[in-house]
């Protein structure tokens, strides 16, 4: 119980923030929502005494004080309905708002965290979890402690109206109660913590449900056949889930039944005492009357405040779960927007890097000094460490041995922008973003993603720019088929729009170019290769590539293989050695691989 008050004070003071006044709204409306009941029933007796008096000695001025009250309790019924309104209106105007606010925490949470938090699937499933609940569990949480104030606020009226005759039925409602309401709490326990456990699963069936029906795989997987296979295995997750979802919900019915019986017996109990003490004169057919009506109403608010808090420990384990990722610790801002050594350009020192749960490192002691001005071209084969070099050169991973330093200063104390501003990328499985081709290119850098200009500019260099002008809003169209009136891409055109943003930041002073080339056609490819070798002056260039006879004009190549620098030098030098290259691109220009 104290737990549930904490995490209630941490999600009041969430709902709070996000609109004071509807908060005090709230907390007003819920308790005049608790008072009335009480009110409103002590009222009814005071009419049936009321009208037993007039029965019994006849007159206007009797009959006119049973008038009075009865339009008294009309207005108490008519405020109760109004509140009980509002408090809707309120509670469905707060729900929107919050589920925004916690939504945009989540979010914001992820732009702080680093590529190597996203490729934790523990840390994914935190993710899933607290944006699943983000919309619905704080508010859930406060509206629960808000309904447990205004059922404790009825329960007082109730035990002000039962005081003067037994306060021990109170006592006996509440203990009849208790056994009902600790079970819940158990088997809320035990839901939260299957929740939990089926948490990876359910990702695999989002991940099933992705393939099946985003049309980026429709083709393959209809052409191949696995749709049936796919479908199949997403329903034996649902299966194997729902079997220990069934036998907690049975569980949980035939508890709660058994257990309610006791609850009825009680009141049975409380029943019987009260038309005893009415049959023996002891209190009157107004009391007799309110009594029995206050009897039921405080059975059920002592059952729902004990269910309420119940239900509270449920919503504490998902708000906790939110601020468990919320307070997923993320490496701390830094403001070095220069290095110590200006035009030094990029270095590896002694970099090592190894994959969480590997058992070999995917980069070993890698030392490199790339000047400005320099071309780079790292070859090697698959699984050679070229993706990994281009990660840590970019600073989205940190080294777990040496470090990588940009004009003499640590990647990893740089500020974040900062450093964001000095490379421009292409990235092998680059973006296809749903929006207007304007948006698509402007993207590449954001301090001129107002000027058309530059955007046509950076699209010609990358020669899209006719393939947009023909489209029918040009570089306004909606690219895509995921909106409506949106116009769908060639690969290729994909690959020469992500390669505009690319030449749209040109103050960057590295170029990394990650297999550029793998959607274009040979004409494509050989312009690109001449923008890779016009590069001049102080800005360097990265390349990536398979196809060997495309690294001839770079400067230096970085041959990996399984994680080490087996050669380095330029492509005649490499040739003339007969090494691991030499050996590779032979067998690429006679056509072996």
């Amino acid at each position: 119980m104290f737990g549930a008050v904490r995490f209630a004070r941490s999600a009041f003071e969430l709902v709070w923030k996000t609109d004071r006044r509807l908060s005090l709204y709230l907390v007003g409306l819920t308790l005049a929502a608790g008072g009335l009941p009480a009110g409103i029933a002590y009222v009814a007796k005071v009419i049936i005494d009321g009208v037993t008096l007039a029965v019994a000695a006849p007159g206007p001025a009797q009959r006119h004080i049973v008038l009075q009250f009865l339009g008294l309790e009309l207005g108490l019924i008519s405020a109760l309905m109004a509140v009980q309104r509002s408090l809707a209106v309120a509670d469905a105007l707060l729900r929107v708002r919050l589920a925004q606010q916690v939504m945009e925490l989540v979010l914001e949470k992820t732009l702080d965290l680093s590529l190597a938090d996203f490729e934790d699937a523990g840390l994914y499933d935190q993710l899933r979890q607290a944006r699943e609940q983000a919309t619905r569990r704080p508010l859930s949480l406060v509206r629960r402690a808000l309904t447990a104030l205004q059922l404790t606020a009825n329960l007082l009226g109730f035990l002000a109206l039962l005081a003067a005759f037994s306060p021990w039925i109170m006592i006996l409602l509440v203990a009849a109660a208790l056994p009902a309401v600790l079970i819940e709490a158990r088997f809320n326990s035990d839901s939260f913590r299957l929740y939990r456990e089926h948490s990876p699963e359910a990702r695999r069936q989002e991940y099933l449900e992705t393939v099946l029906s985003r049309e980026d795989h429709a083709k393959e997987v209809a052409l191949l056949g696995i749709g049936r296979i796919l479908l199949g295995r997403h329903r034996h997750i649902f299966e194997k889930w729902f079997r220990a979802d069934r036998a907690l919900t049975v569980r949980r019915g035939a508890w709660g039944f058994g257990l309610a019986l006791i609850g009825a017996g009680a009141l049975g109990a409380s029943y019987a005492w009260v038309v005893w003490k009415a049959m023996l004169g002891a209190v009157t057919i107004g009391t007799l009357a309110m009594l029995l009506a206050v009897l039921r109403q405080a059975q059920n608010a002592t059952t729902e405040l004990l269910l309420v808090i119940a239900g509270m420990y449920d919503d504490n384990a998902y708000v906790k779960a939110l601020q468990d990722f919320l307070r997923v610790p993320t490496r701390p801002a830094n403001t070095a927007t220069s290095g110590p050594l200006p035009g030094d350009g990029l270095r590896f020192e002694s970099v090592g890097f190894m994959y969480p749960g590997a058992t070999e490192p995917a980069l070993r002691a890698l030392d490199l000094h790339l000047p400005p001005g320099t071309k780079l071209a790292v070859a090697g084969r698959n699984g050679a460490g070229k993706s990994t070099f281009v990660k840590l050169a970019l600073g989205l991973y940190e080294p777990t041995s040496g470090r990588v330093l940009l004009d003499g200063r640590d990647l990893r104390d740089w500020e974040k922008e900062a450093l964001r501003q000095r490379f421009s990328v292409l990235f092998q499985d680059f973006v296809r973003y749903q929006l207007p081709a304007m948006d698509n290119i402007a993207f590449g850098d954001l301090a001129h993603q107002g000027d058309p200009t530059r955007v046509a500019q950076a699209a010609r260099q990358a020669s899209i720019h006719d393939v947009i002008r023909a489209l029918p809003q040009g570089y306004e169209t909606q690219l895509g088929h995921w909106f409506e009136g949106g116009h769908e891409l060639s690969l290729g055109e994909w690959q020469k729009i992500a390669l505009a943003r690319v030449f749209m930041r040109r103050e960057a002073d590295i170029v990394v170019l990650d297999e550029p080339t793998a959607n274009l056609d040979a004409r494509a490819e050989t312009e690109l290769f001449e923008q890779f070798c016009s590069f001049g002056g102080q800005r360097s260039a990265i390349l990536i590539s398979h196809r060997l006879a495309a690294l001839r004009a770079a400067d230096m190549i970085l041959m990996l293989d399984q994680g080490c620098c087996v050669e380095r030098g330029n492509h005649d030098a490499l040739i003339a050695a007969a090494g691991a290259y030499a050996k590779l691109f032979r067998a690429q220009f006679a056509g072996d691989e």
